[in-house]
């Protein structure tokens, strides 16, 4: 739209001054000053346009694109960022340790025992019918138990550790999911971390870790090896992250990419615009 109506008063202008140079209509100077002066006008917001990034019906942080303009991508980033372990308190806390690590690299300290209190839970209870399982989708909420593996339990994706952020950094935290693993690095070259979802192996797997579960959401795709780490840097060869259970960790970055999307290319940061 704004394209649009920069177009229209560019044309307007041109007619504006042709009209006075061959028929010296003092007249439209005043008009023709003002289509000018609504011309800058729109430039100017133009440059603080908005983009909105909308990744499977969820519509993200509205981040400026002047955020970005001028942010290079750097060929190599190392973000010195604690590592926080998961364990022994959280077996299956791999994401709430990590958003606790992204937390703390925006200046926001969160203790990971109360991000795992606070996280939407999934109610659903793991049933097995007919060889098929029925259980609850981690879109939704974390699904079982979190403090042990003696129970069922899985884990939590990216829809609720947003909704979790957002109660600590309210109107900051930005949606990267569905974006390439490029664009990941735009705000790892300012200094920010990435929180992700990818699978222990930090690589593609084979179809035989995977299994199909029944959810209140429909039929998914569930890998047993599903899990979250805070991307920290990189490199020409590798990627660089904090992982929950093994703490500083690097892998080659084209295998990391492949695990990254298998997960559904799961992602969120923090705008440091407030």
């Amino acid at each position: 739209m704004v394209y649009f109506l920069s177009s229209l008063i560019i044309l307007i202008v041109i007619v504006i001054v042709f009209l006075i140079v061959k028929f010296q209509l003092k007249q439209m100077k005043n008009l023709f000053l003002t289509c000018l002066l609504v011309f800058i006008i729109v430039i100017l917001l133009d440059s603080n346009w908005s983009e909105v990034h909308t990744v499977e019906g969820h519509e993200s942080l509205e981040v400026p694109q002047s955020e970005y303009a001028f942010i290079k991508i750097k060929d190599e980033v190392k973000i010195d960022t604690p590592v926080i372990s998961q364990l022994p308190e959280l077996p299956r806390g791999c994401e709430v340790t990590s958003l606790a690590m992204l937390l703390d690299s925006a200046g926001v300290h969160v203790d990971k025992m109360e991000l795992a209190k606070r996280v939407k839970k999934n109610p659903a209870k793991r049933e097995i019918k007919d060889g098929n399982i029925y259980y609850g989708d981690p879109h939704n909420g974390f699904v079982g138990d979190m403090y042990t593996f003696e129970k069922p339990g899985l884990g939590v994706y990216h829809e609720p550790i947003m909704e979790l952020a957002e109660a600590y950094l309210p109107g900051q935290i930005v949606n990267l999911t569905g974006q390439t693993f490029e664009e990941l690095k735009i705000p790892l070259s300012d200094g920010r971390p990435v929180w992700v979802i990818i699978n222990t192996e930090y690589r593609e797997l084979e179809d035989s870790y995977f299994q199909t579960w029944h959810t209140e959401s429909g039929e998914i795709r569930i890998t047993r090896k599903e899990h979250s780490v805070l991307i920290t840097g990189y490199d020409k060869h590798f990627v660089y992250f904090n992982d929950p259970l093994k703490k500083n960790k690097k892998a080659p970055i084209k295998d990391f990419e492949k695990s990254w999307v298998q997960m559904g290319s799961q992602a969120i940061t923090y705008s440091t615009i407030k």
